[in-house]
């Protein structure tokens, strides 16, 4: 029997249980993702996009991991990976609303789909409650993906896999983006400075 979630601001769920597929058309363009390869250098390319003037909306996972190992609870991915993903959807899905009031291009370090992806990948039946918030919250439908990379990969405290793990992590995510009618685009392995200039190039605009 499926866990019963309740998830705000987006009513309450059925107690049934579906595989997350679905093939919708692009939604707000100027809602940016870079998504990708865990260690792959995401974080430090979105600071350059920062310095450089764009609005960043920090990795909804992340704050959860930071805020549960806080306070000792339990909805950690390598715990309670459910909990884990219904209150990282709820953060992002907050993260959207609030950026669709921005009327100004905003980076996305992950999105909604990247959290909600992480059942299918492990074998989870993904709560209908959750496979709703991707109707809700669609992004540009450009998104781009640092691509594994080795040679910049390590582990932290909220980071606790394996390179090869992240890799088949970043393959199962490349796949759920395109069954959802994202295109993907990878980010060249280069110099940071020539990451930023290639989003801004593909973005097709300057920071406001």
């Amino acid at each position: 029997m499926a866990r019963k979630i309740k998830v705000r601001p987006w009513g309450v769920p059925s107690n049934g249980v579906t595989r997350t597929r679905l093939n919708l058309a692009s939604g707000n363009a100027d809602l940016i993702v870079l998504s990708g390869c865990s260690g792959g250098g995401k974080s430090t390319l979105l600071a350059e996009m920062a310095r450089r003037g764009f609005q960043v909306r920090e990795e909804a996972g992340r704050r959860v991991v930071r805020e549960q190992m806080s306070i000792g609870g339990n909805a950690l991915p390598w715990k309670d990976v459910l909990r884990f993903v219904e209150l990282a959807t709820w953060r992002a899905a907050k993260d959207f609303q609030t950026a669709r009031l921005e009327r100004r291009p905003v980076l996305f370090d992950r999105s909604v789909v990247d959290v909600v992806s992480d059942l299918d990948f492990k074998n989870i039946d993904t709560p209908p409650s959750l496979s709703r918030m991707l109707r809700a919250c669609r992004y540009a439908s450009e998104v781009f993906m640092v691509p594994p990379w080795r040679v910049l990969f390590q582990t932290d405290a909220e980071r606790q896999k394996s390179f090869d793990e992240a890799k088949a992590e970043y393959l199962a995510l490349v796949a759920a983006y395109r069954r959802l009618g994202y295109r993907v685009t990878e980010i060249p392995r280069k110099a940071v400075t020539e990451r930023a200039d290639f989003l801004v190039e593909r973005i097709g605009r300057n920071a406001p």
